[in-house]
């Protein structure tokens, strides 16, 4: 009998510590923006939890920010 091996799916919702890491920043970078309502997550519990594709959008924009029309 043969088995398959499943491949793991890329993480998509991150811990504070995950997406801490991955914006290369520290935990309480993170939980300073979270109290200031500036990036996008959510809580399961008392814990956040942030969508990956979120955060992705979210850096795009801070990194384009509008220009003002003259």
């Amino acid at each position: 009998m043969e088995t398959s091996k499943l491949t793991p799916l890329p993480k998509r919702v991150l811990t504070v510590k995950d997406v801490a890491e991955y914006l290369q920043v520290h935990a309480s970078t993170i939980y300073r923006l979270l109290s200031k309502h500036e990036i996008p997550a959510f809580k399961v519990g008392t814990d956040w939890r942030f969508n990956i594709e979120s955060i992705d959008e979210w850096r795009k924009v801070l990194e384009n920010p509008r220009r003002k029309s003259p």
